[in-house]
């Protein structure tokens, strides 16, 4: 064997270890040392904002190369048209978690399964057979549970005494009970179900994060999946089992569940916080929102654009060595998008991307991704924001903070951003 041949395999080997260590132990504060600020910069926030060093590095190279410990390489893509290339080229960058495990030493049984971890042709079958369960047709029945859920949520809060963190009392229920009608799971489950969804998102946790708190929700779904096996329910998980049978096995349905958990509760309850907070400082869009209906629509798609609550899409692996944006990615390399950086590029909108719910920005934010991996569940998500934000505004229209602005505490480095409280003053 030659020097190069061991010196390259050798540090392949040290390369899986320390990403192993990170998956078994969480980012430390000693482990984070070792990545380069480059890498986390996209998971990263001055407030509601990208950090300033995100435009920085778009404006000098939206395609850019990241080296990390032990010569691995990585790629971060912070441009809009760069990022809409990667997501949307199913054939020249794969989504399966296989590459992943492969990278970090990850043993096989981690794998979430569902539809961001695969490629076609699994990807295809599995997204045909919940298709249909996300048409607007079958959504609209779950527009009024909706709308009950929101109203239930509401007159708790009215009924609280002093200020509410409206966090914990109004954007973690509304999508955890929204998810719990959607799937058929038991409603006295929701809390663990929302602990499930959190703990994959933060990166500073231990053994329970992401892929060990991926692993328990993956157990907790086969148990959900076994009993709709026996009783099917009106939910997605019986429909499923009603209309394909065995045709879709126990550990394929369980992945579909826990993929429905990952994309549709902490990325909408986020949303909401964040968009709430938009509101609060946005006091005549307030106003606006309690008069007239038709400022639902476009307050709902520039919140999700100007908050852009995931902030990086599932990582991408080139198929080969693929050119974007006339920068070569070599076969087999990591690739990030960053949905925020993309979502606030001036070749997207025409200024610094603030936030403006009377901009003429042309269809297309990334807050959902884009190409087969789109979330799925998009049309849900809005449903529920288009609920919730006219509902809040009219139940209580001298809503404002309880807190000083400077006060307030947002996810450090995550994911899904989000901020930890949120206190109001209802009246």
């Amino acid at each position: 064997m030659s020097t190069t041949t061991f010196r390259s395999r050798l540090t392949a080997r040290l390369g899986r270890s320390y990403l192993a260590r990170i998956q078994k132990h969480g980012l430390g504060s000693s482990t984070m040392k070792l990545l380069p600020e480059q890498l986390l910069m996209p998971l990263r926030r001055d407030g509601l904002d990208p950090v300033r060093g995100l435009a920085t590095a778009r404006a000098t190279a939206p395609v850019s190369k990241v080296a990390l410990p032990f010569g691995m390489d990585a790629w971060v893509v912070t441009g809009y048209e760069e990022s809409k290339a990667v997501l949307g080229s199913a054939e020249g960058f794969s989504t399966d978690f296989a590459h992943l495990a492969g990278n970090a030493g990850i043993v096989a049984e981690h794998s979430p399964g569902g539809l961001g971890f695969s490629d076609p042709p699994v990807h295809t079958r599995l997204r045909r057979i919940l298709t249909p369960e996300f048409t607007m047709r079958r959504l609209r029945r779950l527009a009024p549970r909706i709308d009950a859920i929101v109203g239930e949520r509401l007159d708790a809060m009215a009924a609280a005494p002093g200020p509410v963190d409206l966090v914990h009392a109004f954007a973690l229920p509304v999508p955890s009970l929204t998810i719990c009608e959607l799937l058929g799971v038991p409603y006295e489950d929701r809390d663990d179900f929302q602990q499930l969804a959190m703990d994959r998102f933060d990166l500073f946790a231990g053994t329970t994060a992401p892929f060990g708190a991926m692993s328990a929700s993956l157990d907790y779904f086969r148990g959900v999946v076994r009993a709709q096996r026996r009783n099917p329910g009106d939910g997605l998980l019986g429909m499923i089992v009603r209309e394909h049978g065995d045709s879709v096995d126990d550990e394929e349905l369980a992945g579909l569940a826990d993929g429905v958990l990952t994309g549709g509760f902490e990325t909408t309850a986020s949303t909401i916080a964040l968009g709430s907070l938009v509101l609060l400082r946005n006091p005549d869009v307030l106003a606006r929102l309690r008069t007239d209906d038709g400022v639902t629509a476009p307050f709902v798609e520039e919140v999700l654009r100007y908050v852009s609550a995931v902030q990086i899409a599932f990582p991408r692996f080139a198929r080969e060595d693929i050119e974007i944006a006339g920068v070569v990615i070599p076969r087999g390399d990591m690739v990030l998008c960053s949905l925020s950086g993309a979502n606030r590029d001036p070749a997207y909108v025409t200024d610094d991307g603030g936030f403006d719910v009377d901009r003429v920005t042309p269809a297309g934010h990334l807050a959902f991704g884009h190409g087969i991996h789109r979330c799925i569940g998009a049309e849900l998500a809005r449903m529920e924001l288009r609920s919730v934000y006219p509902a809040l505004a009219r139940r209580f229209p001298d809503m404002r903070l309880a807190v000083p602005p400077q006060d307030l505490t947002f996810r450090k480095l995550s994911i899904v951003y989000g901020i930890d409280s949120l206190p109001v003053r209802l009246r």
